[in-house]
């Protein structure tokens, strides 16, 4: 296995980037820099491609849909899956972002935003918008999401990445950073495995430099620590917000982009079994319950302090 180019961490802060990024030392509640290297300053204003490697930008997002929780979540006769009979689905609130910061670098810097899904209940209305919003293709393959695992579905999509040759010089995969539904985050470290590129996870901004082949991005750590990374294209970006709100798209527009759109439908070979299996799934038990007080507060407090004293607290 060959060795994977590793993201440069540039620096490292808390809430605000500080003006000195890439010297070390001290900015209010900034932690130690650790990058001494070569200059940032592509980076830091908004850049734009050269004409001649603007065309050759290629932005993959890849879509997952997950259950609507407004609707009640029941499971199936043998408790191993969710019934799916009455249950609706919607994208991912994180492949939102990544679509949203896809067609941010896309008007900045050109290119291509190809978005692509497995096969899914509502899945088309998804493209479709994807499409109304300013995608240029729209893929779904023809694999059953509900029935693959997280690794399978990497597997799928990384087999579909590799046939249709879309990995190049200048091209950003970009899946949600996790999905509710499982909040593992592992889509893109198992597709950064299946394709040998570098991954860097939970990123808020992206960040091209003046000649499209290295991106900054800043990644989220918890306790409010941020970190910017230097990472050269092509890599994978597990977006968890973009720099901007997801667009919103008339449902007219919509409506037009199913009727003039086309989403490619095209076939993979199943991927392996991977191993992982649900043994079961339940609703977690109610450990106990609140006891509603009535009366007036003489009344309450009377009751309050024979419950505590019957329990042995007072």
């Amino acid at each position: 296995m060959r060795s994977l180019p590793v993201p440069l961490i540039l620096s490292v802060w808390y809430e605000s980037p500080p003006a000195n990024r890439g010297t070390a030392g001290s900015h209010g509640k900034r932690a130690w820099c650790v990058y001494n290297g070569s200059n940032t300053e592509a980076f830091s204003q908004p850049s734009v491609c050269p004409q001649q490697r603007r065309a050759s930008m290629n932005y993959l997002v890849l879509f997952k849909m997950i259950p609507d929780t407004v609707e009640e979540l029941e499971l199936s006769d043998d408790q191993k899956s969710l019934n799916t009979e009455y249950l609706r689905y919607k994208l991912s609130d994180a492949d939102e972002h990544a679509l949203e910061q896809a067609l941010i670098l896309k008007e900045r810097h050109g290119g291509q935003v190809t978005v692509a899904a497995l096969d899914a209940p509502e899945v088309d209305d998804v493209l479709f918008t994807a499409i109304a919003k300013g995608a240029d293709v729209v893929v779904k393959i023809a694999l059953d999401q509900t029935k693959l695992d997280t690794r399978a579905t990497a597997q799928a999509m990384a087999a579909w990445i590799k046939a249709s040759n879309l990995v190049g010089g200048q091209t950003l995969v970009m899946p949600g950073a996790q999905a509710i539904d499982d909040l593992g985050g592992e889509l893109g470290a198992w597709l950064a495995e299946e394709l040998q590129l570098p991954f860097i996870g939970v990123v808020s901004s992206v960040k091209l430099d003046d000649n499209c082949s290295k991106a900054l991005v800043l990644k989220e750590f918890s306790s409010g620590l941020r970190g910017e990374f230097e990472v050269p294209l092509p890599a994978i970006l597990g977006i968890q917000s973009a720099e901007k709100p997801p667009r919103y798209v008339p449902v007219a527009k919509v409506r037009m982009a199913m009727k003039t759109a086309k989403i490619q439908s095209v076939e993979v070979a199943a991927p392996p079994v991977t191993g992982l299996a649900i043994e079961r799934m339940f609703k977690p038990e109610v450990a106990g319950h609140a006891e509603m007080l009535e009366g007036t507060p003489d009344e309450v407090a009377e009751k309050l302090a024979g419950i505590l004293a019957e329990r042995g607290i007072i």
